[in-house]
C-alpha cells in the first residue's frame, strides 16, 4: 500500500514523467487569499512551510494595498493577482488556475494554525474525503473571538444550514478547510463575497459529498493586524440571503411546498367563515372574500406544482453532477502514477 508520504514525496522517475508529459499538478497546495494582511502574512507562510514542507503556497493578492503581495514573495510563496474584489472573486480564480491533489485553504490573518493542516490533508488523500471542515466552533472560538455577534451569526448560520439541509457540519463559515481536487474542479462559484463558504457548504451537502469535520484551535486577529474584512450587519445579511437562495434552488420542493402550505392555509381561514355562513343562511355576503380565496388556493397549487417541476430538474442536475465527476475523476487518474 502507498503511504500518503510516499504519495506527496513522490520520486524522481515520476517527477520527470510529469515533466515530460507536460503536467504541472501540486501534490498539495496552501490557497491564502488576502486582503491587506502583511503584518501577519508572513508568519502564516512560515507556518505552512514548517507543517507542509512539501506543499505549494499560493497566495492571491486582491487589491492590497499595504504591501501584503511583496511580504508574501519574500517569504518564499507564489503571489498572484485577483482585480475583482471580493474572497468568493478570489476563491474562483484560485481554483480555476490550481491544479492540486489536496487543497488547504486558509486566511492570511493568523488566526488558523497550521499545525491543524496534516490532519485535514491526511483526510482528503488517505479518506478520500471531498471537503474537510476546519470546525472553529467546537473550540476556542467563542472565548477568542471578541466580537459577541459574529459568534451569534455563526451559531445561526450553523443552525439554519443543519436544519433546513439535514447535515451535520459543525461550522458553516470557517476559512480553514481541505478539499479534494474533485471537489475544487467540479464547484460552482456564485458568490462574490464572505458568503462563499455558506455556498460550499450547501453544495457539498447538496451532492452527497464526502465531508470530515476537524476540530482546530482559533485565535482571535494578533494586535497589529489590523480588523476584521468581515462586517458583521451588512455580511450577515448577505450569508442569510445566500442561504435563501440556495435553499430555493437546492430544495425547490420543500421551498415551494412551504410557500404552497402558508397560501392553502390562509385561503382556507378566510374560506371557512364564507362557507359557515353559506350553509347557514344559503347566502354569501362576502363575495370579494370569496374570490380571493379562490385566486390564493390556486396560487398554492401553482406553487406545489412549481416545486414539483423543479425538484424533477434539480434531480436531473444532480444525475448530470455524477457525470461531471466521474469526467474530473478521470483526468486526475491520469496524472496520478
Amino acid at each position: 500500500m502507498v503511504t500518503v508520504q510516499q504519495k506527496l514525496n513522490g520520486n524522481d522517475r515520476r517527477g520527470a514523467t510529469q515533466k515530460d508529459k507536460g503536467m504541472d499538478m501540486d501534490k498539495l497546495a496552501v490557497l491564502i487569499p488576502c486582503y491587506n494582511e502583511a503584518h501577519t502574512i508572513g508568519k502564516v507562510i512560515a507556518d505552512f512551510k514548517r507543517v507542509l514542507p512539501e506543499a505549494v503556497i499560493y497566495v492571491y493578492d486582491n487589491n492590497s494595498s499595504d504591501g501584503t503581495g511583496q511580504a508574501a514573495q519574500n517569504a518564499g510563496a507564489v503571489v498572484r493577482k485577483e482585480y475583482c474584489q471580493g474572497k468568493g472573486n478570489v476563491i474562483r480564480r484560485m481554483f480555476r488556475e490550481v491544479d492540486a491533489w489536496c487543497y488547504i485553504m486558509t486566511d492570511g490573518d493568523d488566526t488558523y494554525p497550521a499545525e491543524d493542516a496534516r490532519k485535514m490533508a491526511d483526510l482528503v488523500l488517505e479518506q478520500q474525503a471531498d471537503m474537510v471542515v476546519g470546525d472553529r466552533l467546537s473550540s476556542t472560538y467563542f472565548t477568542e473571538n471578541k466580537r459577541p455577534f459574529h459568534n451569534f451569526g455563526n451559531a445561526l448560520v450553523r443552525w439554519s444550514i443543519n436544519l433546513l439541509f439535514q447535515n451535520n457540519i459543525k461550522d458553516i463559515m470557517t476559512g480553514y478547510r481541505a478539499f479534494s481536487y474533485e471537489f475544487v474542479k467540479t464547484f460552482p462559484v456564485l458568490s462574490e463575497g464572505f458568503e462563499i463558504e455558506t455556498e460550499m457548504s450547501i453544495h457539498a451537502v447538496d451532492k452527497n459529498m464526502h465531508v470530515e469535520n476537524v476540530v482546530v484551535n482559533y485565535r482571535d486577529r494578533p494586535v497589529g493586524g489590523g480588523d476584521s474584512k468581515l462586517n458583521t450587519y451588512s455580511d450577515g445579511i448577505k450569508v442569510l440571503w445566500t442561504i435563501f437562495k440556495l435553499y430555493r434552488l437546492y430544495r425547490p420542493m420543500g421551498f415551494f411546498g412551504i410557500v404552497a402550505l402558508l397560501l392553502a392555509a390562509v385561503s382556507a381561514a378566510f374560506f371557512i367563515p364564507v362557507m359557515y355562513t353559506f350553509i347557514s343562511t344559503g347566502l354569501v355576503p362576502n363575495f370579494p372574500t370569496l374570490i380571493v380565496c379562490g385566486f390564493t388556493m390556486l396560487a398554492a397549487i401553482q406553487s406545489f406544482f412549481c416545486g414539483l417541476t423543479l425538484q424533477t430538474l434539480a434531480q436531473k442536475n444532480r444525475q448530470d453532477f455524477e457525470m461531471r465527476l466521474q469526467i474530473v475523476g478521470a483526468e486526475k487518474n491520469k496524472q496520478e502514477p
